[in-house]
């Protein structure tokens, strides 16, 4: 699958929601990303502090626009 190319499989099972509102209160500790089960990636959001605000920024975008996965690629649809 390239970046081009849209996923086609089932969407994850996480919410959306969640997911979101665990960036807006505790995205600096990496938390909607050890939600979605990304640890590695959430532990350099700490140890970073959140990428230096651009990966929390970049998060987000990808949150509001639908395109944030889980640890397995699949994306976590809107509602």
């Amino acid at each position: 699958m390239s970046a081009s190319t849209p996923y086609e499989g089932p969407a994850s099972e996480k919410s959306w929601t969640t997911t979101l509102l665990l960036l807006l209160f505790l995205g600096g500790f990496g938390a909607h990303r050890f939600y979605v089960g990304k640890n590695g990636t959430a532990v350099l959001f700490i140890v970073t502090l959140s990428g230096f605000l651009v990966w929390w920024i970049m998060d987000l975008i990808k949150i509001l626009k639908g395109e944030f996965t889980d640890i397995d690629g699949r994306p976590i649809p809107k509602p």
